[in-house]
C-alpha cells in the first residue's frame, strides 16, 4: 500500500510541476463547458426573411407583418420578381422566401382558397427543417385567424368550433435547450480530460526514459497501475464536481436526482475511459500517437453517443454499435438523474453495463502492460 501511496505522491507532483498543463486540465474545461453550453442549440433564431409580394393587399400585409413579428425571422427586404428574389437566394442573402401570388386577397374572399409559395435554402437540411415548421405555424395561426374573418354575415351566429390545447412538459417546463444540452456536455468535458490525460501519461514516460527504469525496480504492475491512473480519476471526480457547480450557477440547471448516485456512477464511468486510456497508451510511442488515437476513438463515441443527435433517429446498424459506446450510458444516466430525479432502480442497466465495461478495458489494459523485472 505504502507503494501505491508514494507512487501517487510522485504522479501529482509531477502533474502539479508541469505548469503548461494545468491550464489544460482545469482552465480550458470550464472555459468549454461554458462556450459549447451557449453554442450547441437546436434553436434557428435571425433567419433572414425575404418575400415577393405580387397582391399588395391589407391581407398580404397582415400576413408578412406576423413573420416581422416573430423573434425568429429578420424580415430582410421585398422583392420586386421573383428573379431577384432567386439571385438573392443563390447568393445565400436570404434563408427563406414567401411569394404572395396575384389575387390573393379576393381570392380568399371569393373562393376561400388559396396557394403561398415557400422556398427555403436547404444546404443545412436540420436547420432547413426547423425553419419549415416556424413558417407553417405562422401561416397556420394567420390562417386560423382569417377562417373567423371571412365568415359570411349570415353564418356568423354559428360560430367555428375552437378546441384549445394545453400542453404540459415535463422535465424541461421552459423548453431550455441549455437543460438538456449542459449534461451532456459536462459528459464530453469529463470523457476527453480524463482520456487524453491517461492516454499520454505511460506514453511520456516512454519517451522521457524513465518508464525503464521503473520496470526494472520490485514494484509490481498493479502497484504500478493503479498509482499511474488514480490521479486522473480524482482529477475527474473534481471536474465533475467544478462542472456541477457551474451548471447550477451559470446555467441554473436543476439537479432533481442524487449527487451521491452521480458521483458513484462516475467513479466507475472514469474507471472505463482510464482503462481506455492506458489501453491505447500500451500500443504507442509518442505522445501524439496516443492523442490522435484517443481522439480518433472519442469522436466517433461523441456522434453516436445521443448527445447531439437522436439515436433513435440513427439507422439500425448504428444503434446496435451505440450499445458498445460508454458515453452513450453517462449522457443518459446524466440526463435521467439531472433532470428526472431517477433512482438507482433506474440506471441499474446502464450502471451494470458501464460496470462490465471498465472490468473488461481495465483487464485489457493490465494484460497488454509488459512489464519486465
Amino acid at each position: 500500500m505504502k507503494t501505491i501511496i508514494y507512487i501517487i505522491q510522485k504522479e501529482f507532483k509531477q502533474i502539479f510541476r508541469n505548469k503548461g498543463m494545468l491550464p489544460i486540465i482545469f482552465v480550458l474545461p470550464l472555459l468549454q463547458l461554458v462556450i459549447l453550453s451557449n453554442a450547441a442549440t437546436f434553436e434557428v433564431k435571425n433567419i433572414k426573411f425575404g418575400y415577393v409580394d405580387m397582391d399588395h393587399t391589407t391581407t398580404s400585409r397582415a400576413l408578412i407583418e406576423k413573420f416581422n413579428a416573430s423573434t425568429y425571422f429578420n424580415v430582410l427586404t421585398d422583392f420586386s420578381s421573383e428573379r431577384l428574389a432567386s439571385s438573392a437566394m443563390l447568393k445565400g442573402e436570404v434563408d427563406v422566401l414567401l411569394e404572395i401570388p396575384n389575387y390573393f386577397e379576393r381570392d380568399l374572399y371569393k373562393e376561400k382558397y388559396n396557394r403561398l409559395g415557400v422556398t427555403i435554402n436547404a444546404i443545412d437540411g436540420a436547420a432547413a427543417g426547423v425553419e419549415n415548421v416556424y413558417v407553417t405555424q405562422i401561416i397556420q395561426r394567420f390562417n386560423s385567424n382569417l377562417k373567423v374573418d371571412l365568415l359570411k354575415p349570415s353564418d356568423k351566429q354559428v360560430q367555428p368550433t375552437r378546441i384549445e390545447t394545453i400542453p404540459l412538459f415535463w422535465y424541461n417546463q421552459t423548453l431550455n435547450y441549455k437543460t438538456f444540452m449542459v449534461p451532456g456536455i459536462l459528459v464530453l468535458l469529463v470523457t476527453m480530460i480524463t482520456l487524453f490525460l491517461s492516454g499520454m501519461n505511460i506514453v511520456r514516460e516512454k519517451e522521457i526514459g524513465t518508464l525503464e527504469q521503473i520496470n526494472v525496480t520490485p514494484i509490481k504492475k498493479s502497484q504500478f497501475i493503479i498509482g499511474k491512473l488514480f490521479p486522473f480519476w480524482v482529477i475527474g471526480m473534481g471536474l465533475l464536481t467544478i462542472g456541477l457547480i457551474i451548471a447550477k450557477l451559470i446555467f441554473n440547471v436543476p439537479m432533481l436526482g442524487s449527487l451521491p448516485l452521480m458521483y458513484f456512477y462516475t467513479s466507475i464511468y472514469i474507471l472505463v475511459v482510464l482503462g481506455i486510456g492506458l489501453f491505447i497508451s500500451n500500443f504507442t510511442d509518442t505522445q501524439q500517437q496516443a492523442m490522435f488515437i484517443a481522439w480518433f476513438f472519442t469522436v466517433i463515441f461523441i456522434l453516436m453517443s445521443g448527445l447531439f443527435t437522436p439515436i433513435e433517429s440513427m439507422p439500425k446498424w448504428a444503434q446496435i454499435l451505440t450499445e458498445f459506446n460508454p458515453i452513450k450510458y453517462f449522457v443518459e444516466v446524466m440526463r435521467m438523474v439531472m433532470l428526472k430525479g431517477s433512482g438507482f432502480m433506474d440506471i441499474l442497466p446502464q450502471l451494470l453495463k458501464t460496470l462490465l465495461y471498465a472490468i473488461i478495458m481495465n483487464g485489457l489494459a493490465v494484460w497488454s502492460y509488459k512489464k519486465t523485472t
